[in-house]
């Protein structure tokens, strides 16, 4: 029900995103989703990779400030109608939606969330029958 997202905190200078991605590169991790929010001084970059363990030691051993997250990942289609039934479910159950993107593959779009609760929206996912990606899917894709 749940995949590993790796954020990657960095420096809002110069080849700062190149440095860390090219870590990943060197040994062949895929990214599958990524997004980048930033302010004035530093970005978060978030990733959702082929191996999230591998990528994640890497970039702790090059000594970048990363974290491992549970992430929601949800099964939809990519159009407005469909995201907002999708998120209504969680807004109903008195959910925050922390933060949310998406990516399409195959003609479905993957809605990755990120709540204030993972029990609660874990027991959504569920009695909604919401159709999600796990962690072993993301060799499939």
């Amino acid at each position: 029900m749940t995949v590993n997202q790796i954020s990657i905190f960095l420096e809002n200078k110069y080849g700062k995103l190149c440095e860390s991605l090219s870590l990943l590169a060197k040994e062949n991790i895929r990214i599958i989703a990524a997004t980048v929010a930033d302010t004035s001084e530093y970005g978060i970059l978030r990733i959702i990779v082929s191996e999230p363990q591998k990528a994640y030691k890497i970039l702790k051993n090059n000594n970048v400030s990363a974290n491992l997250t549970e992430v929601n990942a949800i099964v939809t289609h990519s159009s407005a109608g469909s995201f907002t039934e999708t998120l209504s479910y969680f807004t109903k159950a008195g959910l925050s939606i922390e933060y949310m993107y998406c990516f399409s593959i195959n003609g479905k779009a993957i809605l990755i969330l990120k709540t204030n609760n993972k029990d609660i929206t874990r027991e959504v996912i569920r009695r909604q029958n919401l159709e999600y990606i796990c962690e072993s899917d993301l060799t499939k894709l």
